[in-house]
């Protein structure tokens, strides 16, 4: 186990002609289970021309982009799926009322002392390992001084020079219309933080928090994107919390400049904080993107100050939430109140040998079996289709004939129902049942899926349901 030793706005005018030009309907992301097709040749990081969304283009800027390289990182943050909060007992329940699970540590009263909630190293290790990250045997906690209204103790419990795990990397594949291929993005750090809370919302102050923060190695806004989406699957397929981005569950600071291309100095960048949506990550880049550009491009350089902004849905465009703060002006110094971490080796052996399938594992495995990749991206998009997939290959079933049937009429029945695949009636078995019944001839495809909706519905077997109605086909 892990030993804990104790030890001392402003709008550029031009802009306003480009606004209308952001404002369609993102695209959807392989998050919410698009079908594209993507291929899966790994392609260079190379320097290129911005590339916009096939439906953010406009006659004229394309002159303009051509010119410029975004740099992106994202700082994400995830809420742990923890039963107690980061530093007290208080239960953490999301949708509770203001003020309600709270203690003198929650409130910052002088005297009380913070203990480190375990199961929160438990998860920084894990997710650690997943992002393919090196382990700081030895880690600290540090005070992060800064003014926020529900923040009372006036600075917040993070990890500066001394992070948990650092230095990794996450694999993707990118759904071919938004160019395909295999992208690796570098992970900087992943460390262990409490929750600042939210005003006017739930009480959820001090919940545990890991932020992982990305290289700036994304060029766009889809890149941008497809990241997120498979940090939020990692999170799932690991279990360390559910991901929900519209409840806070997962969260998206994003960092961009732009510079003219064969420039080695990066430009001046620009936070957007606080993005919960995969499709607004989009938006939103692409339009500080264009922003930027267009500034640069009229010699307004000094017209881009390193800042935070907020995305507006409503206007479908970034305005000026604060100055950016610097590291200075957060006067970090080790927490004086907490010991530091340590981790046995056995303590990480022991985590390391439970981890789950991960999905980039999981989508080179169905690569192997034949499987294209509209078919991966879809069924590894969710660890539950997933499990419902392998299980059902495991009872025998043919490998396309049951993603065919999971990616057609079961996905239907359940986004007509708004069911996951964990609620419908049907088991494993029954599909591997039902498949087989349909290849052997003993029922038609026709009859086949009338068995499979009442299956989904009401359950019970496929040879109950055939014995019972009659419905073997005659010989012809």
């Amino acid at each position: 186990m892990a030993l804990l030793l104790c030890r001392g706005i402003r709008m550029y005018p031009p802009l306003l002609n480009y606004a209308a030009f952001l404002r369609r309907k993102s695209h959807v992301f392989y998050c919410a289970m698009s079908t594209t097709e993507a291929q899966t040749a790994t392609q260079g990081s190379q320097s290129t021309p911005i590339k916009i969304s096939p439906h953010r283009k406009e006659k004229g800027l394309d002159d303009v982009l051509k010119d410029y390289e975004a740099i992106i990182g994202i700082e994400t943050h995830v809420q742990l799926s923890t039963l107690t909060k980061a530093f007290c007992s208080c239960p953490y329940h999301y949708g509770s009322q203001p003020n309600t699970n709270i203690c003198p540590v929650c409130m910052g009263l002088p005297g009380a002392l913070p203990v480190l909630n375990s199961k929160v190293i438990e998860c920084a290790v894990k997710l650690g390992l997943a992002l393919n990250c090196k382990l700081n045997i030895k880690s600290k906690f540090d005070r992060k001084q800064y003014f926020y209204p529900d923040l009372p103790k006036g600075y917040q419990i993070s990890q500066f020079d001394v992070p948990v795990a650092y230095g990794g990397h996450i694999d993707l594949d990118l759904p071919v219309e938004f160019g395909g291929g295999h992208r690796r993005f570098g992970i900087t750090r992943v460390h262990m933080e409490e929750d600042a809370g939210k005003l006017l919302h739930s009480g959820n102050g001090r919940v545990p928090l890991l932020e992982i923060v990305s290289e700036p190695d994304m060029r766009n806004g889809i890149e941008a994107a497809e990241y997120a989406a498979e940090l939020q699957r990692l999170v799932r397929y690991l279990g360390v919390g559910n991901g929900n981005m519209q409840e806070g569950s997962l969260r998206c600071d994003v960092n961009i400049s732009v510079r003219p291309i064969g420039q080695v100095k990066f430009g001046t960048k620009v936070e957007i904080k606080n993005l919960n949506s995969f499709s607004s990550v989009n938006r939103a880049i692409d339009f500080e993107i264009v922003r930027q550009a267009l500034l640069l491009s009229e010699g307004q350089d000094d017209q881009i100050v390193q800042e935070t902004r907020l995305w507006e849905e409503g206007s479908q465009k970034t305005v000026t939430m604060r100055k950016k703060e610097g590291l200075s002006d957060y006067r970090y110094f080790p927490e004086p109140d907490l010991p530091g971490v340590i981790l046995t080796k056995d303590y990480v052996d022991s985590i390391c040998n439970c981890l789950p399938e991960l999905p980039e594992v999981k989508r080179r495995r169905y690569e192997k079996m034949g499987l294209s990749m509209q078919d991966i991206l879809f069924l590894a998009n969710d660890v539950n289709v997933a499990e419902f997939f392998d299980a059902t290959i495991a009872k025998g079933a043919d490998v396309k004939l049951a993603a065919n049937w999971i990616m057609g009429d079961i996905a239907a029945y359940m986004k007509n129902e708004k069911l996951s695949i964990d609620d419908i009636k049907l088991t494993p078995q029954e599909l591997a049942e039902l498949i087989a019944s349909i290849k052997g001839g003993t029922i038609s495809g026709k009859i086949g899926k009338e068995i499979l909706f009442e299956l989904m519905a009401k359950g019970g077997t496929v040879k109950g349901m055939i014995e019972e109605k009659d419905l073997v086909q005659a010989n012809r």
